[in-house]
């Protein structure tokens, strides 16, 4: 199995849900973020990706380590990412109700990390992501 290399960034709005985006064609939910180009860092990655799909500007130093996970990629088969995983600084709900899908997006949907529901939302999310963010929230 090959393994795709991504950043991802966690926003987490003001009722503790978590922004996630489907890909133009595609039928799943993710993280916003994507692969890295030559030589980036992942959070040089994640900051890219984020003014690339939300137009949103992010500094390098304002995200913080989630973690780095691993598992079966969403629309790749027979493939794992491996993900660099940041939480974006905590934005104000009106920049949040400005955000609109970039053209390599269909849609976003907030989610509640702790919900038993969770429709077409990738394995990362789902195994790795959504329980971390939770106990984080908790604490």
């Amino acid at each position: 199995m090959g393994v795709i290399e991504v950043s991802a960034v966690v926003f987490v709005n003001e009722h503790n849900e978590i922004l996630t985006v489907r890909k133009r064609g595609t039928t799943g939910f993710m993280m916003p973020g994507g692969k890295p180009e030559p030589g980036e860092s992942p959070a040089q990655t994640g900051v890219r990706e984020i003014s690339e799909e939300l137009g949103l500007e992010l500094s390098e130093d304002s995200l913080c380590t989630v973690g780095i996970f691993q598992t079966a990629a969403l629309n790749e088969p027979d493939m794992l990412v491996r993900a660099n995983v940041f939480m974006a600084p905590r934005l104000d709900q009106e920049t949040l109700d400005t955000l609109k899908p970039s053209a390599e997006l269909d849609e976003f949907r907030w989610v509640q990390p702790g919900a038993s529901d969770h429709e077409n939302q990738a394995p990362l999310n789902l195994e790795f992501i959504f329980p971390t963010v939770a106990r984080m929230l908790e604490s």
